[in-house]
């Protein structure tokens, strides 16, 4: 039923919640993870102005959802990991529609919550948009 799980991370404390539940659905339906991090512009901007390398700033970009890639690989889950760019919320929806996924997995609330206020949760976003069925992780 859920072979093909998707999880969207950002580092954040909910989206390593969610990651436990990604695991676990994996383990039950014998499923794989994609793990999917999504630069937006602005920091984009940022990692090019302060890093001297692109291999820099993936290593940095890496280190940021490592604890989520810690507990995949802990439960021998095969996975792979997605760096992708542009808004988060339309970027994540796109890229799951476009690979039949059988499933979402996203925190509820992620690192940005100024941003949250403002235009609304990526995962309200997500749960919206997708074709699949999104878990979304208090």
């Amino acid at each position: 039923m859920f072979k093909r799980i998707l999880l969207a991370t950002d580092g954040s404390k909910h989206s390593v919640r969610s990651a436990d539940y990604a695991i676990q659905l994996a383990e039950k339906f014998k499923g794989t993870i994609d793990v999917v991090y999504v630069v937006d512009g602005q920091k984009s901007k940022s990692d090019v102005l302060h890093h001297d390398s692109k291999y820099e700033i993936m290593q940095r970009r890496k280190e940021k959802i490592q604890h989520v890639l810690n507990q995949i690989e802990g439960n021998n889950i095969d996975y792979n990991v997605q760096i992708l760019h542009g808004e988060p919320g339309p970027v994540i929806v796109e890229f799951a529609n476009s690979h039949d996924f059988d499933c979402i997995v996203i925190g509820s609330r992620g690192l940005n919550n100024l941003q949250t206020m403002i235009l609304g949760s990526v995962s309200h976003k997500v749960a919206k948009r997708a074709d699949c069925p999104v878990l979304i992780v208090k």
